[in-house]
């Protein structure tokens, strides 16, 4: 092993073995504390345990390397080793200033000194300095930053090119590399963790007459899938419907990395579990999938089941969970309409082990789904817009039969009702919704 430049008496291996025993302490600790009712440790307290820690696994290392025959790492190399653990948990390099930036949304790195950055509300791109010196910087930059993140280490090597991660801020990580000339690193910031239908209407995404009855969806424990393209504030909207859902339920969240973070707002969701898909080891094994968790979550006594995004066989686990008492429960699709969620729906499930023909997946969706709510982002513009809301009616002869709610009249407007009556309005009506032009207080 070689030693990093600058570093006299350790290398990098040493710096990542330590930085993930002290993750590892952190990480059970927080865990401890949640489960006891207690807030996590965050800002000063948080950094002023781990230097503690840091301290702790640094004497052990001292012991075992006496016990072995070894004399103890320098008292300077020993201090300079714990900065390096440090700052690989609290410190991201020249990437740290643009996760500072509230004001970004996007950050895409094409390599260490291609970066891009997209401001909230702005339409596309601007190039940003570059986050380090080399490509190879950048990959132990990324490697460091995920051996602390989610709810296990995450290599990221040859062995294992795809990496996906919540970093500390929040903010979603997707890296991959080995499949293109350099490393490309794509981060997705969400600068709202507490985030209400009020905020949506605030910012022009919908209007009071969408967002009064999107809660009151919520409310009466109708299933939803929302739907759009890459960037059109799914997930945004996925926090909103949470917001509405009332503090007493117990909810069970499913993601391939932690992203929602219903937990942070213990005020909202005091009864909230997060699960985390789980990669298997340099052995292969110990991995747990998005199917597996949705499969285990119908014995974890939930409330509400929350699936962060569907991407694949999983589809078939989460329309049995809604079609067998799972009501209310929660999810996101890509698609590019929202009729089309149902064609994407059928195209996972026909891709599954199970081979579902699309007939027998339609009428799975006509028994399981109520509501499909498709968002959009304006590619000019940048404002993301509440373009459809559908009811699901049912089906006949090889289709989902489907009614629009709301609807976009005309380009550049706000769905607006469309004048059809809701099915389910009863159930919408208890939920404390009127329709239209009708007397009865807000929902949300």
């Amino acid at each position: 092993m070689t030693a990093t430049p600058g570093r006299a008496g350790f290398d990098d291996d040493l710096v990542r073995r330590i930085h993930r025993e002290v993750g590892l302490r952190l990480q059970t600790t927080q865990v401890g504390r949640r489960n006891d009712g207690l807030t996590e440790m965050a800002g000063i307290a948080e950094r002023q345990y781990a230097r503690k820690l840091i301290a702790d696994v640094l004497s052990e290392h001292a012991r075992q390397r006496m016990d072995g025959g070894q004399a103890p790492l320098d008292t300077t190399v020993e201090q300079q080793l714990g900065e390096a653990v440090y700052a690989a948990m609290f410190a991201a390099g020249a990437l740290q200033a643009l996760l500072d930036d509230k004001d970004l949304e996007e950050i895409d790195i094409n390599g260490c000194d291609e970066v891009w950055v997209t401001r909230a509300g702005a339409a596309y791109a601007e190039p940003a300095a570059p986050v380090a010196s080399s490509d190879e910087e950048l990959r132990k930059l990324i490697s460091s930053l995920a051996s602390y993140a989610g709810l296990n280490s995450r290599p990221w090597d040859e062995a294992n090119p795809e990496l996906d991660l919540q970093l500390r801020d929040g903010s979603r990580l997707s890296a991959v590399m080995s499949v293109a000339e350099r490393p490309s690193i794509a981060i997705r910031r969400h600068r709202f963790e507490k985030l209400t239908f009020e905020d949506l209407i605030g910012n022009d995404t919908m209007t009071v007459e969408v967002a009064d009855f999107l809660a009151a969806l919520t409310r009466a424990r109708l299933n939803v899938m929302i739907g759009g393209a890459t960037k059109a504030g799914k997930t945004t909207l996925l926090r909103a419907h949470a917001s509405a859902i009332d503090p007493r339920e117990r909810i069970v969240t499913i993601e391939k990395a932690r992203e929602l973070a219903l937990r942070k707002n213990q005020e909202s969701h005091p009864n909230c579990v997060e699960f985390e898909e789980r990669i298997p080891n340099a052995e292969g094994l110990g991995a747990v999938t998005i199917r597996q968790l949705v499969r285990r979550t119908l014995r974890q006594n939930p409330d509400r089941v929350i699936v962060g995004e569907v991407l694949g066989p999983e589809i078939i686990d989460m329309l049995n969970a809604m079609s067998q008492g799972n009501d209310g429960s929660l999810s996101t699709i890509h698609c590019r309409s929202a009729r089309d969620a149902f064609d994407r729906m059928a195209t996972y499930a026909i891709q599954a082990e199970e081979r579902l023909p699309h007939e027998a997946t339609y009428r799975l969706i006509a028994g399981a789904l109520d509501y499909i709510v498709f968002i959009k982002r304006d590619l000019q513009s940048g404002n993301r817009r509440i373009e459809t809301v559908l009811e699901v009616n049912g089906y006949d002869e090889g289709r989902v039969l489907s009614s629009e709610i709301f609807a976009v009249p005309r380009a550049g407007a706000h769905a607006e009702w469309t004048g059809t009556p809701p099915a389910r309005l009863d159930e919408l009506a208890a939920a404390g919704w009127t329709m239209p032009g009708g007397a009865g207080a807000k929902a949300w």
